[in-house]
């Protein structure tokens, strides 16, 4: 499945993927989108694949526990992924930071 940047617009938007597309599209697996940006091999069509992921994450609605903490974490995540994008100092630190899959999953991830 192909993602363009711009199927969604607005932070109060329906979210166009569920967190299982994009999970299976940037994080699953060794050689996923995440793990290839983590290792310093991403390039920019990567960064901004990932910005439009964690983007969409964010709009979506956590399968158990707390809403506050949900966005707490997407928020983080996004805001990593987006300086990628951005090409800023300092963002794959960032980006290395905010990807804690367990941190995440252990709160979140339904059964």
């Amino acid at each position: 499945m192909a993602v363009t940047a711009g199927c969604a617009s607005h932070s109060k938007s329906k979210a166009s993927l569920s967190i299982e597309q994009i999970m299976e599209e940037g994080f699953k697996g060794k050689t996923s989108l995440s793990a290839r940006i983590s290792k310093g091999q991403g390039n920019e069509d990567d960064f901004k694949k990932m910005a439009f992921l964690t983007k969409e994450l964010t709009l979506n609605k956590p399968s158990k526990g707390d809403l506050s903490s949900w966005t707490e974490k997407t928020t983080a995540l996004k805001v990593a992924a987006d300086s990628l994008a951005a090409g800023k100092p300092g963002a794959l630190d960032g980006f290395k930071t905010a990807v804690n899959c367990k941190a995440c999953h252990s709160v979140h991830k339904g059964d």
